[in-house]
């Protein structure tokens, strides 16, 4: 119920995952720690730098066991890199200083090491020595662990202090964080950055939570507690809604509901056109979790398992035995119907606490293959558990950020290495079987695209990447969100050449971006040729009604019209238009 004394507010952004949703806001500030103030008594100082103490013992426990965990993943000269964060905590002048000030000035001890660590920050920074300049890194990673214990956070992590049903404000969700966060009682998401291509987007849309991002000042206009609805079809967000709003609403929500019922009647059936041409619907999947989805929906495979999930989810690498039984689960729950498991995609926004190098533009970094091909060892421990639970099922093997023929080789000789070891170590695999493919999702693979099929049997458009890179809009930047454009021309003609292409050798191609599940540009798709098209589970029911209730013919004739005009703008309205006369009645 509404705060009579509370006025309605509005806020307007980008719509990142439909439907509607009502409860209590929960904020999450995470980006900067609120350091408290105070003075405390003569008699509690021995108190306060007991705690101090404490805090930075707890602090080297949890960067020693992180130099575990790269130890036994990348190797000790990894490891290293954390050795400076384990020598500012050994630093006598900083701890000295800290120690000084809550005596002589009686202030708590967050305020004290903050301001201390503040200065020494400060001073690096004004340093020209590049080397020296590195160790800012390291203290300010530092403080705000040790910060962090001192204010009961743990790793500055406030999930666990979320209860209820709530809808969850934040100014940005990392990956790790989406990963962290327990669906069952969260109702929505809103950020103030963020896209619709962000992980925490595509996620919201995967699991059918309202998401709302690029509200630029949510976190300013919202308090804790407040009664938030979101209209994740709109992109509004309603902070305090009148009862006349609750009721506005309410009926929305009841007409919503019948049109997802008309679309789940039809969810199972064969995924045939009006022209009985078969176009098989996967399912984008992110592990375990989603077998229930893979068991409801039974859909035609698995399109694209983003397996870096299983990192992101415990923020650290996982063993081969634990990799393995989620794929064995996942391959059983398919039921032989194909699984591509998408090896690593690690780095750019995906990334775990294990990762301490930094990049200055990390999605034009170390990501992807280029990860895997870096750090062998963890991507043929990967290899070696999709290996072995393939006889639970029809097994793909898929590499992302394939940028050239070259690294497609590289990948493949690795993976032939462990067939190898595999087959002399006595475990049970066909390798004959086990086809491998390749994300699409670099201009420099699609203009290539004719010599990297002669190397693989599939290939899998990634286009949320591909738009990035063909039209250099970052995905994530809400600045220039307006930029990131599906229809445009050089999108579309991409699209098509590759397809084409790979036809001309057999190869089949299937689009698992977030135009797939877009029931607007999937008609094109299936118009440019597209042979499969992978979606997440929340756009199933829907993307299948209308691959039902299309031809093929009418969408090869909206295809070469949407190529033909040569206006991003104009050939969304054509699309728009077709979906509109298909679903009219209905939506």
């Amino acid at each position: 119920m509404q705060d009579s004394n509370k006025e309605e507010v509005r806020l307007k952004g980008i719509p990142a995952s439909a439907g509607i949703a009502q409860a209590k806001a929960f904020l999450l500030f995470k980006k900067e720690l609120d350091i408290p103030t105070y003075q405390i008594e003569p008699e509690k100082i021995d108190e306060e730098l007991s705690r101090f103490d404490e805090a930075l013992l707890k602090t080297r426990q949890q960067i020693t066991n992180i130099i575990a965990d790269i130890t036994e993943s990348l190797g000790e000269d990894e490891a290293k890199i954390f050795d400076a964060h384990l020598l500012v905590l050994e630093d006598m002048a900083l701890i000295g200083e800290t120690q000084n000030m809550v005596r002589q000035t009686r202030y708590n001890v967050e305020h004290a090491f903050n301001q201390v660590s503040q200065k020494y920050i400060a001073f690096f920074n004004h340093i020209d020595d590049e080397y020296l300049k590195e160790r800012v890194y390291d203290i300010k990673d530092v403080t705000r662990r040790v910060l962090g214990v001192l204010l009961g956070d743990g790793e500055n992590t406030h999930f666990s202090k979320m209860y209820d049903q709530r809808i969850l404000v934040a100014e940005d969700l990392s990956p790790s964080d989406t990963a962290s966060l327990d669906f069952r009682i969260l109702k929505g998401i809103l950020t103030d950055s963020g896209s619709v291509t962000s992980h925490t987007a595509i996620i919201a849309r995967s699991l059918r939570v309202p998401a709302i991002v690029s509200l630029h000042n949510a976190t300013d206009h919202i308090s804790a507690d407040d009664d938030i609805l979101i209209d994740g079809y709109e992109g509004l967000v309603i902070v305090n809604p009148t009862q006349a709003t609750l009721e506005e609403y309410r009926a929305f929500q009841i007409k919503r509901e019948s049109v997802d019922q008309i679309f789940s009647t039809e969810a199972t059936a064969p995924a045939l056109s009006l022209d009985d041409k078969k176009i098989p619907i996967l399912l984008n999947i992110e592990g375990t979790n989603d077998i229930d989805s893979i068991r409801q929906l039974q859909p035609d495979g698995i399109g694209l398992f983003r397996t870096e999930g299983i990192l992101l989810r415990d923020n650290r690498f996982v063993s081969e035995e634990e990799q393995y039984a989620q794929y064995s689960e996942v391959l059983e729950a398919a039921d032989g119907k194909p699984v591509t498991f998408r090896t690593f995609d690690l780095g750019g926004d995906k990334v775990i606490s294990t990762q301490n190098y930094r990049e200055v533009n990390p999605f034009m970094g170390l990501r992807g293959i280029r990860y895997s091909l870096k750090y062998p060892d963890i991507f043929k421990t990967q290899l070696r558990a999709i290996l072995r639970a393939s006889v639970h099922g029809n097994t793909k093997i898929m590499y992302p950020m394939i940028s050239g023929v070259n690294e497609l080789q590289a990948a493949n000789v690795l993976l032939q290495e462990v067939k190898n070891q595999l087959q002399d170590q006595g475990y049970s695999f066909d390798p004959e079987a086990i086809s491998t493919g390749c994300m699409i999702e670099v201009p420099s693979a699609a203009a290539t695209i004719d010599i990297i099929t002669q190397e693989c049997d599939f290939v899998s458009i990634g286009t949320n990447d591909l738009i990035q890179y063909l039209l250099a809009v970052d995905r994530v930047n809400d600045m220039i969100s307006d930029l990131y454009e599906p229809c445009h021309p050089a999108v579309l003609r991409t699209l098509r050449d590759v397809t084409d292409s790979s036809h001309a050798q057999n190869v089949s191609v299937s689009v698992c971006g977030e135009m797939a599940g877009d029931p607007i540009l999937a008609t094109m798709l299936i118009g440019l040729g597209v042979d499969e098209l992978s979606i997440s589970p929340g756009l199933y029911a829907e993307i299948k009604y209308l691959v039902r209730h299309i031809s093929v013919a009418d969408a090869q004739r909206i295809a070469e019209e949407s190529l033909g005009t040569g206006d991003a703008f104009r050939t969304y309205r054509i699309l728009k238009q077709f979906y509109t006369d298909i679903f009219k009645g209905i939506i």
